[in-house]
């Protein structure tokens, strides 16, 4: 039985279509694995805090040395990475925002990036402890970002595949939903392709 992790972050609700394929891309891959289980989060409308004074201590604490304050500050990022390390498969779903993720996927990535829990650190270096994992990173952008001369201003995907990296996480796919903003044939074609992507991942997964 395979456990998938899908964690959205887009707040447009509805209108998102980075949640949009990625939620039909969960169903494919259910489909295609029976018995798979599903953990979701959709962080643009329940988002994550961002890390305050409180909870940054509290999660480079062991647990038996915080105190009831920290203790409460670090339960909700010692579930989300207990979530990312229990999935099999993990979807992430954002819009490129000032050429970036949203923040609400960077507060989700701020809580489960934890040293001794999904990274140590050695005399070699850093390694990931988040390993065996397939991620699937689904990006909507209004304009061409994964070729071309844009491609410069995509920093989301070079900064997810290096943080996701750092954690041990270095199977990732890519499925684009650009050139929405081009009118509305190119709208359609953009999310066709996405869809046609996603059902070909789902077949190989």
């Amino acid at each position: 039985m395979s456990s998938i992790l899908l964690v959205t972050s887009s707040p447009r609700g509805d209108e998102s279509l980075s949640t949009k394929i990625a939620n039909e891309f969960v169903d494919k891959l259910k489909a295609n694995n029976a018995g798979s289980t599903v953990v979701s989060h959709d962080l643009g409308q329940n988002p994550i805090a961002h890390l305050d004074t409180v909870t940054t201590s509290a999660i480079r604490k062991p647990a038996d040395q915080r105190n009831a304050e920290e203790a409460a500050a670090a339960e909700l990022s010692d579930k989300l990475v207990a979530e990312l390390l229990a999935a099999d498969t993990v979807v992430l779903a954002t819009g490129l925002i000032n050429f970036n993720i949203y923040s609400q996927l960077k507060s989700w990535i701020d809580n489960v990036a934890r040293a001794g829990l999904t990274f140590r650190y050695t005399a070699e270096g850093p390694e990931g402890l988040a390993t065996g994992k397939k991620v699937y990173v689904v990006l909507s952008a209004a304009g061409i970002y994964s070729e071309g001369p844009a491609m410069a201003m995509n920093h989301a995907v070079p900064y997810l595949k290096t943080v996701l990296g750092f954690m041990g996480m270095t199977d990732i796919e890519v499925i684009y939903v650009e050139g929405t903003a081009f009118g509305p044939e190119a709208f359609e074609k953009a999310i066709a392709s996405a869809q046609e992507r996603t059902q070909q991942l789902a077949l190989a997964a």
